[in-house]
């Protein structure tokens, strides 16, 4: 696959005001990259989980008034669907992108999850690289580090998922718009990709 990475274009098309003018924007500038990365993705994500994989890229088809402040390609075994189901993410605010393992608060498989991330957090905590971050609402920017992740910190979102309808955990990379690991294709393509396996665990713990 040749994959050009992503541009000042492309993070830019979040300063466009108004819906209909920014979600034409999305439609011709990120989208198509999106749909690539979904699709070269998809089939590697299948041989990696066991799983067969298929991926969503966001219509944000609900909207009616407010623009998209980010938008993503998301991967999870169902044609039907991600939400649902434990995932993984790739997508853009104005001012990064993001690579992520996602349970959202749509998905039954929390409490699961929940209770696999006690037993093996000694373990998983000393593998998931240092670099990455964690998020507690897929729909805010915010993240905080895993060198900042102390066990009373996973405690806390291990009881959230427990007992909060709306909780939600993800996991993963984010990378500065001016990363050069975003503007080069080929850069970026092994990036998500080693992601994605240092990620894997958590997946599997959620099935």
């Amino acid at each position: 696959m040749t994959f050009t990475g992503f541009t000042e274009e492309d993070f830019n098309v979040f300063t466009v005001p108004g819906l209909e003018a920014r979600m034409e924007a999305l439609k011709s500038t990120v989208r198509p990259k999106l749909e690539a990365i979904g699709a070269h993705f998809a089939p590697i994500l299948s041989a990696e989980t066991g799983d067969e994989m298929f991926y969503h890229v966001a219509k944000h088809a609900r909207r009616t008034v407010h623009p998209p402040q980010d938008t993503w390609v998301a991967w999870a075994g169902s044609k039907r669907g991600y939400k649902m189901l434990p995932h993984f993410q790739v997508g853009l605010w104005e001012t990064h992108l993001f690579i992520w393992f996602a349970i959202i608060y749509e998905s039954p498989a929390k409490q699961h999850f929940a209770g696999n991330l006690a037993i093996h957090w000694n373990r998983l905590k000393e593998d998931v690289p240092q670099q990455f971050v964690w998020s507690y609402d897929h729909t805010k920017p915010d993240v905080f580090s895993q060198k900042d992740m102390s066990d009373a910190k996973m405690q806390e979102m291990i009881d959230r998922l427990k007992h909060i309808k709306k909780a939600e955990i993800l996991c993963g990379l984010t990378l500065d718009r001016n990363d050069r690991a975003v503007k080069d294709g080929e850069l970026l393509l092994d990036t998500i990709d080693k992601t994605f396996a240092a990620v894997l665990p958590l997946y599997k713990l959620a099935r």
